[in-house]
């Protein structure tokens, strides 16, 4: 099968740089209408652009575990990626690059999709309606991450906005963001198939885990239960969970039954420091990697996102998860037949002795030079024992014990872990731990606190009432002409 590589500059909308601003990063009539979307080819490379803006996905890894008690921040200093340590601190503010670049990414991708809906009917062709399918769920899904991430957001359907419109565009509530999000997605499940022969293509079954997913996000439980509830009876994409989650995380075992929405990524082509998004490699990868490290299997990186103790301590030892998500570095050098030749060196951003072993760097996954950004691990956004989790805790919520137990015992089964025959209130908990035990690594736990109320619970500093949302950038609300409000408490 092709797989389907996103080049930022499929399209010359523009290139998102350091002194961007939120809605301009793809210029009013950079790109001609008037000599665009006047061929298929043209709606080709439109979709295509939409699709690179899914690439950034190391950011929802970094700020998903670094917010919550799972991993620090890491890196050389504590001076750097400045904002992943305020966050880990929950000491983050208005200014704040990650924050910024989050926002800035996400309404990229809605610009792009909008621009193939203001075009949609300028000719027809035979496949037209899925790539508007496409466009719907990518733009779901940027929305989705905006409402996560800041609350209440402009929303903008169908139509570019234009920089002389910022200060008159008001935030929508996030109920009307969610419902929209929503309607896309409904949209989309209905129209995309459910296998594709392009590799990276978006499917039913993504448009309908991604759905279940904002729906329980919502505390939609009775829908939640029965959308993905007929994702796992149906399940026309043959979907499945991987057999050995040891080596799940491999590049040799990508694109496999597990994988339901997952960002493709190439080691075919360099980049630099200086622009992270204009890469198609996975950034989080390298990032994450080994400092100096000299030895087997891995490669050398900068030390981010480290695994805290907490996160190490919270898997039974004989659970198979444990050392698949995290590394511990002396046990696996001690380990070695020759541990004495093996060196590495500790960041001053912090050092826990541990470090991500799903998106970590292997000297045999190596891409091009600078090999720190060009990893061709894919990002998996939602993978079948996530959309197994997210069915089971819809059932619980819902009433429905035997059928939560029956997802939950599946993610267990696979790595030999006895079954759980909780009922009530302890079944949800263990549904809960569970997700932590399985979906650590990967960017999810800081909203699973959160959307559980337990946030408070389990994240140091974590302040009720403020910290569910990050804060608006302040250069944006100066760029609204202060016509948005910054998020309470910040």
């Amino acid at each position: 099968m092709r797989r389907i590589y996103k080049w930022l500059l499929i399209i010359p909308f523009g290139i998102l740089s350091a002194c961007d601003s939120l809605l301009n990063v793809d210029p009013e009539y950079t790109q001609d209408a008037e000599n665009f979307f006047n061929t298929r080819e043209d709606f080709d490379r439109a979709i295509i652009g939409v699709y690179d803006m899914m690439q950034p996905a190391y950011l929802n890894i970094w700020i998903g575990e670094i917010a919550s008690d799972n991993s620090i921040a890491g890196g050389e200093s504590v001076n750097d990626t400045q904002g992943l340590h305020e966050i880990q601190n929950m000491t983050h503010g208005g200014v704040n690059e990650e924050l910024r670049a989050v926002m800035r990414v996400n309404y990229t991708g809605i610009a792009r999709a909008n621009y193939i809906f203001e075009n949609q009917d300028k000719i027809d062709f035979a496949g037209k309606e899925l790539i508007l399918a496409e466009a719907k769920m990518m733009r779901a899904y940027f929305y989705f991450n905006l409402v996560k991430y800041f609350g209440d957001m402009p929303l903008i359907i169908d139509r570019r906005i234009s920089i002389n419109e910022i200060s008159s565009t008001v935030r929508t509530p996030k109920a009307e963001v969610y419902a929209q999000i929503e309607s896309d997605l409904r949209a989309a499940r209905e129209v995309l198939p459910a296998t594709v022969s392009e590799t990276g293509r978006l499917t039913s079954g993504a448009a309908a885990a991604l759905l279940g997913q904002v729906l329980l996000f919502q505390g939609k439980y009775n829908e939640a239960a029965t959308v993905l509830g007929n994702l796992i009876d149906t399940n026309a994409g043959g979907y499945g969970l991987f057999s050995d989650y040891s080596t799940l995380f491999l590049v040799a075992n990508q694109n496999v039954s597990e994988d339901v929405f997952t960002i493709q990524f190439s080691g075919l082509q360099g980049g630099d420091y200086g622009c992270l998004i204009c890469l198609n490699g996975n950034a989080a990868v390298g990032f994450h990697g080994i400092r100096q490290y000299e030895g087997p299997f891995y490669a050398d990186g900068n030390s981010y996102n480290l695994p805290t103790q907490d996160l190490y301590d919270a898997f039974d030892a004989s659970d198979i998860r444990r050392d698949a998500t995290v590394l511990d570095i002396e046990a696996f050098i001690a380990a070695q037949p020759n541990p004495s030749e093996i060196s590495y060196a500790i960041g001053g951003g912090g050092h826990t002795g541990f470090y991500n072993n799903k998106y970590i760097k292997r000297a045999d996954e190596r891409g091009l030079p600078d090999d720190d950004l060009t990893s061709p691990l894919n990002y998996r956004v939602i993978r079948w024992a996530d959309v197994l989790l997210m069915a089971a805790e819809a059932f619980q919520r819902s009433g429905n014990d035997d059928r939560a137990r029956t997802e939950l015992n599946k993610v267990r089964a696979r790595v030999q872990m006895p079954s759980i025959n909780a009922t009530g209130d302890a079944l949800y908990q263990a549904i809960l731990r569970e997700r932590r035990l399985e979906l650590s690594g990967e960017g999810y736990r800081f909203w699973d606190l959160v959307r559980t109320g337990q946030a408070a619970e389990h994240i140091s500093g974590f302040v009720p009432g403020k910290h569910e949302v990050f804060p608006i950038p302040q250069v944006e609300i100066d760029l609204a002409g202060g016509n948005w409000n910054q998020n309470p408490g910040y």
